[in-house]
C-alpha cells in the first residue's frame, strides 16, 4: 500500500511555495531516526531559538557542526583514545557515532554554538532582510484613463 498522495491542491493559489512543497515531500519519505541523541528544539523569543542536544561524554573536538542549503548537520563521533589506565566495568555512556540534520527555514542564522555540561547548545536567530519584509503598496486614487 502507498501513502502517496498529491499536494498540488494545496498549491493552486500559491506562488513560489515550491520549497515548501519540497519540504512536504522529504517529510513522508523521511525514515523515523534512531532518536539518538535526544535534542529539543526551543523558542526564546519571536526570533530566537536554541536547538539542544544531548552529547555526554563528547567533547567539542568530536563535534562538527555545519550549515549547507538551508541544512544545519551535525554530526558527532569519539576519536580514538589511546588511554590504557582505564578499564571499564561497565560502559553506559553511548559513543556512537551520530549525524542529526535540521531543516532550517528561510532566514535563520545559526549565531552560536557551545558545549557545557554534556549538552551542545545551537542558537538561532531569524534574521530578515529588508527587501524581505512587508511592505505597504500604496494605491492610486486616480482612476484610469479609458481611450475610447
Amino acid at each position: 500500500m502507498s501513502n502517496a498522495f498529491s499536494l498540488a491542491p494545496l498549491f493552486r493559489h500559491s506562488v513560489g511555495f515550491d520549497r515548501f512543497n519540497d519540504l512536504f515531500e522529504s517529510a513522508l519519505r523521511n525514515e523515523t531516526g534512531s532518536g539518538y541523541p535526544p535534542y529539543n528544539v526551543e523558542k526564546h523569543g519571536d526570533d530566537q531559538y536554541r536547538i539542544v542536544i544531548a552529547a555526554a561524554g563528547f567533547q567539542e573536538e568530536d563535534l562538527e557542526l555545519q550549515v549547507e542549503r538551508g541544512v544545519l548537520t551535525v554530526a558527532g563521533g569519539k576519536r580514538e583514545r589511546t588511554d590504557e589506565s582505564v578499564t571499564y566495568l561497565h560502559q553506559g555512556i553511548a559513543q556512537r557515532a551520530f549525524k542529526l540534520s535540521f531543516r532550517l527555514a528561510d532566514h535563520i542564522e545559526v549565531r552560536a554554538a557551545g558545549l557545557q555540561n554534556g549538552l551542545l547548545n545551537i542558537d538561532l536567530v531569524r534574521v530578515v532582510p529588508e527587501e524581505a519584509k512587508a511592505k505597504r503598496i500604496p494605491i492610486n486614487g486616480q482612476r484610469p484613463v479609458l481611450e475610447s
